[in-house]
């Protein structure tokens, strides 16, 4: 368990709540102001935590040795990010803006024993927080889904009692790391879709560049990033054709614009898209449009 250093500012209603769950330690605050305050709070050990914001709309700095971090629009927020003992969280509380905020925070030490392969998950998805490069390191932060926010309002709002009111937080705190974790992954493997994406088109125009004296599928994978493997079988699925059968396409239409537009002869259109033997390209390109490239008027 890791502790927060609260200053003591005697002009806001506040509640804090602090709740242990397994190695989580969970801290449901609220605060509400009719003037302009400023509430700090520190960690006294490095922590990762996640920062849910519900319907008040309180602003955040973090201030830190090497530099500070400002939250102007905290409502519906969740944010991760670790914090060492250095770093100052300060939410400026007003009458238009309160607070209410659940954090959901472990001290790095204890990643490897969380239950439930939570551990893993941390490393996998929040992989800058579990390696941080300075006191504060800010991580994958989003405005929450419509269940996250069912979440959190049930949590400012339960009506139960004792043991069963600890029993109805559980789940949900569960829950609400579900959704988060759960959309991060999702966030994730759409980048990643988007990433390969890209490089399959990298590869289109490094085919097409390159008509006369092309790169091998093994230097085409290298350049890319990518294995041959996955080259092969992404560029079908995404384009709908093979990658040799897509560079012989492109070779058979610049030779034939190149002749067609009397910009060549055929041997020399068969050249300049990379074909030695104009038998060959003769061949290829009557297989392709059904007449032979002399043909062409």
């Amino acid at each position: 368990m890791f502790h927060l250093i609260i200053g003591d500012n005697g002009l806001i209603l506040m509640t804090r709540d602090f709740i242990e769950i397994n190695d989580f330690t969970i801290l449901v605050e609220t605060a509400f102001s009719k003037e302009i305050i400023k509430d700090s709070c520190k960690f006294d050990e490095p922590v990762i935590a996640v920062a849910f914001y519900g319907s008040g709309n309180v602003n955040l700095e973090m201030n830190f040795p090497t530099g500070k971090r400002e939250f102007n629009y905290t409502k519906g927020l969740a944010l991760s990010f670790y914090a060492d003992e250095q770093v100052d969280c300060i939410h400026t509380v007003s009458n238009n803006k309160p607070l209410e905020c659940i954090l959901i925070a472990t001290a790095t030490r204890n990643l490897q024993n969380l239950p439930n392969q939570e551990g893993k998950i941390f490393s996998e998805l929040l992989e800058n927080l579990v390696n941080p490069k300075d006191h504060y390191v800010e991580g994958p932060s989003f405005y929450m889904t419509p269940e996250m926010h069912q979440i959190i309002d049930s949590l400012f709002n339960i009506s139960y009692k004792g043991k069963t009111k600890m029993m109805f937080f559980r789940s949900q705190i569960t829950a609400l790391l579900s959704h988060f974790f759960g959309q991060l992954s999702l966030d994730q493997a759409q980048k990643f879709q988007s990433e390969d994406r890209k490089r399959l088109e990298m590869a289109k125009e490094i085919l097409s560049n390159n008509l006369d004296n092309p790169p091998s599928l093994t230097e085409l994978s290298k350049a890319l990033g990518l294995n041959t493997t996955k080259l092969k079988k992404e560029f079908k699925e995404v384009f709908g054709i093979p990658v040799f059968k897509y560079l012989q396409n492109e070779r058979l239409k610049t030779a034939h614009s190149l002749i067609s537009n009397k910009q060549a002869s055929v041997q020399e259109a068969a050249w300049h898209v990379g074909y030695d033997s104009l038998s060959s390209f003769s061949n290829a390109f009557a297989k392709k449009y059904g007449y032979r490239p002399s043909q062409i008027k």
